[in-house]
């Protein structure tokens, strides 16, 4: 029998591993600047390409947890999905005031814009269920886990 959930996670994976692929490719090429269109190390110049926003996920028998720091964040830009066992976290960080002129500036390694990322979860949950909040420029997601994914306790018979 044809499982579509199955046939989507299976999807989801080789489209994942393809993209993390393409990004191999492009990690050594072109100029290392703030927006270069192949470098996601705009949001943390002279660290490497690293995806944004940086999280921590965690989990327990019930909900797996993803804590995403994400200060200057418009919270009303956020779009948290959830596909399979796939969190995308989508958003905008917050330009630069207006009333303060690029020529003033002796540094900036503050990035902004747009940003998206998805995050692979430790375990199948219910997108029903799923909520998120922001404080102090943590944005605090909670996944409970689908029933299917849950530890189930099996009786063993003695004898």
């Amino acid at each position: 029998m044809f499982n579509l959930d199955h046939s989507l996670r299976n999807t989801m994976r080789e489209l994942d591993a393809v993209r993390r692929e393409i990004e191999r490719g492009f990690e050594n090429f072109g100029p290392k600047l703030p927006g270069w269109p192949f470098s996601r190390a705009a949001f943390l110049p002279g660290r490497g390409v690293r995806a944004y926003p940086l999280t921590n996920v965690a989990e327990d028998k019930d909900n797996v947890y993803v804590e995403a720091l994400a200060p200057g964040v418009k919270p009303e830009t956020f779009e948290v999905s959830v596909v399979g066992d796939q969190l995308t976290i989508a958003g905008v960080k917050n330009a630069l005031p207006d009333n303060v002129k690029p020529e003033a500036f002796h540094r900036t390694e503050r990035a902004s814009g747009k940003f998206i990322r998805t995050i692979a979860l430790p375990a199948e949950v219910d997108p029903d269920k799923v909520s998120a909040s922001y404080k102090d420029g943590l944005l605090l997601v909670t996944l409970p886990k689908a029933e299917i994914a849950k530890p189930k306790q099996i009786a063993v018979k003695i004898g």
